[in-house]
């Protein structure tokens, strides 16, 4: 069995190649910018009018690109599923000065220069391999994104938690995160994902569950019974509570603005069940949901960019390496939901 497993993050696409045939720690692996900041470099390379279309995928580094590209005096015009990269709501987008059209209307723009917007660029990747006489014919692929979703009226931060609550009414492994073929209509991101890959078999995850549930992956881990998993990413830091694999309660919030002194009160709070989605929430973090205490917990098991944050703190930390890697537990997460489903 062979799995393309590819994590789109803000700073970095983390591509493993796993061949059922060889141990994991062999596998090809790659860690190359991330998308939004290969698109972002382009716009700002851009001296002309400038149409957008493609699909929906992370912002970030692209919408600085754009803002600054109007304000130069640039017109910029963007097809509606490339739009809500910008922002799920169309009207909000059109008022930061972009013009949205329908795909129909792409061949009025013949003297704009034109940038197509994907998540995981597949043929990329395959002329990377290539170049070292590997053929990445997969059974399954799995992709990791990061997706609140959408509702009208809803900010963002409290859509993404309400629908983890939903996920979460009662203790869940990571892997349960994952969705195979299809999601609900309301993760935009991820049905981008879904559409650029009709025809193969494509899990996708979010991006934070993929890299919790690579980081139980993890032999050391593997051998805990109560701890937390901490995957502290370039924009965001996300907080799982575990007992016996499964998750009890969670906190997510912004890296930059976490301190060691914050983490601490957050961690507490969220292994005796008593953090609350208010207090994150207002202090600009996403959010939190916990189902009850875990009781004393082993370790806080670390991942991610970012985490040597927790140096500076009194806990008793192991940094994750599943598959003898830190930035692979993304794909290793990817890949244990894919083979918990087959």
């Amino acid at each position: 069995m062979k799995i393309l497993a590819i994590d789109v993050g803000a700073g970095t696409q983390d591509i493993m190649f796993y061949d059922s045939k060889n141990t994991i720690e062999n596998s090809v692996k790659l860690v190359m910018p991330s998308p939004t900041k290969i698109f972002a470099k382009r716009i700002k390379k851009c001296k002309n009018d400038l149409l957008i279309s493609g699909e929906t995928m992370g912002g970030g580094p692209i919408n600085k690109a754009i803002q600054k590209h109007l304000t130069e005096g640039y017109r910029v015009v963007m097809t509606e599923n490339a739009a809500k990269t910008v922002r799920d709501n169309l009207d909000h987008v059109k008022s930061k000065g972009i013009e949205i059209i329908s795909s129909k209307e792409e061949n009025k723009y013949s003297n704009f220069e034109k940038i197509e917007l994907i998540d995981v660029n597949l043929e990329s990747i395959r002329k990377s391999l290539s170049q070292f006489d590997v053929e990445p014919d997969f059974d399954y692929i799995g992709i990791a994104v990061q997706d609140h979703g959408y509702m009208e009226g809803m900010g963002d931060r409290n859509f993404r938690f309400m629908k983890i609550k939903e996920v979460m009414d009662k203790p869940k492994y990571p892997e349960e995160f994952a969705f195979f073929n299809n999601a609900p209509d309301y993760f935009t991101r991820i049905n981008a994902v879904f559409r650029t890959f009709k025809g193969y078999k494509t899990t996708v995850m979010d991006s934070k569950f993929a890299s919790i549930s690579g980081a139980t992956c993890d032999q050391q881990v593997k051998k805990l019974e109560r701890y937390i998993v901490m995957d502290i990413g370039n924009g965001h830091t996300l907080a799982a509570a575990i007992n016996k694999g499964k998750i009890y309660g969670v906190f997510e919030h912004h890296t930059s603005s976490l301190t060691p002194e914050k983490i601490e009160n957050y961690v507490n709070k969220l292994v005796d069940g008593t953090i609350t989605h208010e207090e994150v929430h207002s202090d600009h973090g996403h959010g939190a949901w916990s189902l009850s205490p875990i009781g004393e917990f082993e370790a806080i098991v670390a991942t991610g960019p970012r985490r040597k944050i927790m140096e500076k703190t009194d806990f008793n930390v192991h940094y994750a390496a599943p598959a003898g890697d830190v930035m692979m537990t993304g794909p290793v997460g990817l890949i244990k939901a894919i083979q918990s489903n087959i």
